[in-house]
């Protein structure tokens, strides 16, 4: 590969992964590797889920759903916003129409 790849190797639950990534992604691999392995310890360490694959699959649901999560706060953060935003410029638009000073 050629200067733009990154080779990274990342340690997961005691095992190593060699895997490449564009170069400019490569602390977010690094960081993503670290919070996998961060989430799959914490399942393991509880004794309830055993296997490999299994607190891997546990992992990648309990992130998908903290994604999810994040996905809709962040959709409704950007509704309360545009609402705003909206009401802002109706009343940018009443101020500057009727050429009076405006109270915020």
């Amino acid at each position: 590969m050629n200067d733009m790849f990154a080779h990274v190797t990342i340690r997961i639950l005691e095992k190593e992964y060699h895997v490449s990534c564009p170069a400019d992604e490569r602390a977010d691999l690094i960081s993503a590797a670290e919070r996998l392995n961060s989430k799959m310890r914490e399942i393991r360490d509880t004794g309830r889920v055993v296997g490999l694959d299994r607190i891997a699959i546990m992992a990648a649901l309990n992130m998908s759903a903290e994604l999810q999560k994040t996905q809709s706060q962040d959709e409704a953060l950007k509704n309360v916003v545009g609402v705003r935003l909206k009401n802002l410029s109706e009343r940018l638009d009443q101020a500057l129409g009727s050429g009076h000073q405006m109270e915020l």
